[in-house]
């Protein structure tokens, strides 16, 4: 079995055994759109979606699935959808590629308003990367490491919880074997899209 057809396997059962798992269903449509199996990767990425409608690379990665099957109208309103989305969450890098996209087809780019919480970050307190919410900080970085850095300061102390369990789900389901620095880069990849820090 080829490398891409173990991913989708993987990434398959892993959707499949919890089907609230956005992770499992975001992985899996990756490996549909690098496999060419464009619709696995739309029904994949609108699961996504449906689970979290904050993850903005669903919708940037839905609307490249949707081009190559020619469905340009669709795409455009995807890519409308999810450019407003990562504004308002802060995610800057997909917000300006998924405007890119927008310009490339011809359509037009959302008007965007100033992005922020619902109310002023505290002292104790983050602007979460992954809810779009204030919430409580870690009390200490993670990792004491650049990427533990970056989730002390992007990520609250509930989604990382969150992440905790998920995490220990990508483990069992995927054997990996920590260890192993191929076994860590997959795991700290997974980490990273579920906390929206791609």
């Amino acid at each position: 079995m080829s490398d891409i057809q173990t991913r989708i396997e993987q990434f398959r059962k892993m959707a499949t055994d919890d089907p609230e798992n956005e992770l499992g269903h975001f992985s899996l449509g990756r490996a549909y759109l690098d496999a060419g199996m464009f619709d696995g990767a739309i029904a994949s990425f609108q699961r996504v979606i449906d689970l979290n409608p904050n993850m903005s690379r669903a919708y940037q990665l839905g609307a490249q699935a949707l081009l190559k099957k020619g469905e340009q109208q669709l795409a455009v309103d995807l890519l409308s959808r999810g450019v407003r989305v990562a504004h308002a969450r802060g995610d800057f890098m997909p917000r300006d590629e998924m405007a890119k996209m927008l310009k490339e087809l011809g359509a037009a780019v959302p008007e965007f308003k100033q992005a922020g919480g619902d109310r002023p970050v505290g002292e104790g307190e983050v602007f979460c990367a992954r809810c779009s919410r204030v919430g409580p900080k870690l009390p200490r970085p993670p990792f004491r490491n650049a990427q533990g850095q970056l989730i002390f300061e992007k990520i609250c102390a509930v989604c990382w919880r969150e992440w905790v369990g998920m995490g220990t789900k990508v483990i069992n389901e995927l054997r990996l074997p920590l260890a192993d620095p191929q076994a860590q880069k997959i795991y700290d990849q997974h980490m990273l899209e579920f906390l929206n820090l791609q």
